[in-house]
């Protein structure tokens, strides 16, 4: 079955194709949606959508349904600030952030054309490269709605102390993006630093049109006046109680694909200007739903014909996912996918109303399947490992053995006695994967800039697995795809990569450096994943040119 809907909402268009095997199931779950007034409800916050359990966390976190209209204020302060700062001689823009408060700058800037830099790891060469780069000429943003989010602090305290080495007032370039009464505002207002205050009932992966997604994205040169516009365009469509309420057709889409063991989302993009697109919908999506033995696994492809999106490559567990069109063809471009799990979508629309789409669509799906779509209960494990070895507790892993300049280490009970290579070892992970159900997910704590050629392992496990891959670049895929990793079905399979860097760095005034930091984090959340009965195998290369060992075996 396929169908199309095409909207112009006050002259802002969305368009979005549908395919699904079972047309009354679909149907039955729009039509109940539509009696229950969910959309309706959403739009008013209501609370209780999602069951007894999930109220206390709602009710907290649904400010952002009417975003477009509330942040509409930041446009002229980001907007004069900007200009203050040019006038300055600042002219980088920097973001330290996570998740959510940099996926999403990352995305809006993206589309727009102007530069930001993300520094969103642990990695020390990649945030040396930060620090070195211009730093003139640079304005920082922290991020973090917690203002206890340890990456983005140690990532301030770094910069703090490379203004004041180079004789510059920290004051002067940096400005902060929290929550009101969080520790992060107090010492902001503290120091003397610009402090701007997001809303506080906006959980941290629906923030993209909060002062976490507007304020680095404006200061950058991101038209964000236009990106509300867009979103405030398909609001009043969001919020009706229809059968043609794209929310609601796009989560019961996801929902009853995922109740039907359809639980991989494969996105790919068909000529969206904002490539960066699938990455923040992966944090959302995952995020959102991986909980509770449930949930859908976003896997982000570079392309059309991608393995794992191409007609010979889909697999039975998969929904196909495009975002945008290739030069307005979108019908086309939907014509040519044959999902092998019979269930397809395409969706083309502004960036400001993807976004909003997304966020109610991913709500509703969270309705659909019976899950909280706002708690995370199981990114805080990762944190408390991490912390652990950080203050002496756990015990240091021990090797299983050494290929050349790679250090091999597995969690417990699959990796076969007598295994010495790399490539074997990898082998036997693979073979840990169930041919229906199962997914591998590659893990790299590396610089993301430098080793970006590693990404091109998601493809090459694809075609030699046939079975989704999905690739994450530690730390920050912990504030995704993490939650899922853990919460979600236990059919994956991991493979974390880590390395020595160039150099280490230090983090000012506190007991660990960056290095030590994201060995913790690898180690950490490879160890909640061996204590759920996950396989984890991690590679460590000596130094950043060993890396090259790991690439052969993985292609």
């Amino acid at each position: 079955m396929s169908e199309t809907a095409w909207n112009a909402v006050d002259g802002a268009g969305f368009e979005l194709f549908f395919d699904y095997p079972d047309e009354a199931a679909f149907a039955s779950t729009v039509a109940g949606l539509v009696v229950d007034r969910v959309a309706s409800r959403l739009g008013a916050r209501d609370h209780t959508l999602w069951g007894a359990a999930a109220e206390d966390e709602a009710s907290k976190r649904l400010s952002w349904v009417s975003l477009p209209t509330t942040s509409r204020p930041l446009v002229a302060e980001v907007t004069a600030l900007r200009a203050e700062l040019a006038a300055a001689g600042l002219t980088k823009v920097v973001l330290c952030g996570m998740g959510g408060s940099s996926l999403a700058p990352e995305v809006i800037c993206g589309a727009a054309g102007v530069e930001l830099g993300v520094l969103d790891s642990s990695d020390p060469d990649f945030v040396r490269q930060a620090l070195e780069d211009r730093l003139g000429a640079t304005v920082v943003v922290v991020s973090s709605k917690s203002g206890g989010t340890v990456e983005t602090d140690s990532q301030r305290r770094a910069f703090e102390k490379a203004f004041t080495d180079a004789g510059i007032d920290p004051a002067e370039r940096i400005v902060v993006v929290t929550d009101p009464g969080s520790p992060l505002e107090e010492s902001a207002r503290g120091a003397g630093y610009r402090v701007f205050l997001a809303d506080p009932a906006v959980g941290g992966r629906y923030s993209a049109l909060t002062a976490f997604g507007l304020v680095p994205s404006g200061l950058a040169g991101a038209d964000i006046g236009a990106l509300l516009d867009e979103a405030e365009a398909i609001r009043p469509v969001l919020e009706s109680d229809s059968v043609d309420n794209p929310g609601l057709r796009l989560g019961s889409l996801l929902g009853i694909a995922n109740l039907a063991g359809v639980d991989k989302l494969v996105l790919a993009n068909a000529g969206a200007p904002f490539a960066g697109f699938g990455d923040w919908a992966e944090q959302l999506i995952a995020e959102s739903t991986g909980k509770d033995g449930r949930g859908i696994l976003p896997v982000v492809v570079d392309a059309l014909g991608s393995p794992n999106f191409s007609t010979s490559t889909s697999t039975s567990d998969e929904v196909l996912a495009l975002f945008g069109t290739a030069g307005g063809s979108s019908g086309k471009v939907f014509s040519s996918l044959h999902p092998a799990s019979g269930f397809g979508l395409s969706v083309d629309a502004a960036l400001g109303a993807q976004m909003l789409l997304w966020e109610h669509a991913t709500v509703v799906a969270g309705r659909v399947i019976g899950i909280n779509p706002f708690d995370q209960p199981d990114v805080e494990s990762a944190k408390a490992a991490s912390r652990e070895l950080l203050d002496g507790g756990g015990s240091a892993p021990t090797p299983v053995f050494v290929d050349g300049p790679v250090t091999v280490y597995a969690s417990p009970g699959w990796l076969p006695e007598g295994t010495s290579t790399v490539a074997d070892a990898v082998t036997a992970l693979l073979l840990q994967l169930d041919d229906a159900t199962g997914y591998v997910a590659v893990q790299a704590y590396l610089d993301r800039h430098r080793d970006a050629a590693l990404a091109g392992a998601r493809d090459a496990l694809a075609v030699r697995t046939g079975r989704p891959v999905t690739f994450g670049w530690g730390p920050r895929f912990l504030h995704s795809t993490g939650q899922y990793h853990k919460g979600g079905p236990a059919t994956g399979v991991y493979l974390q990569v880590t390395g020595q860097p160039v150099a280490d760095l230090a983090v000012p005034d506190r007991p660990f450096t960056f290095h030590e930091f994201l060995t913790a984090q690898a180690v950490g959340d490879g160890q909640v994943l061996a204590d759920k009965g996950r396989p984890v195998l991690r590679l460590h290369v000596n130094a950043p040119s060993d890396l090259a060992a790991v690439r052969e075996v993985l292609a």
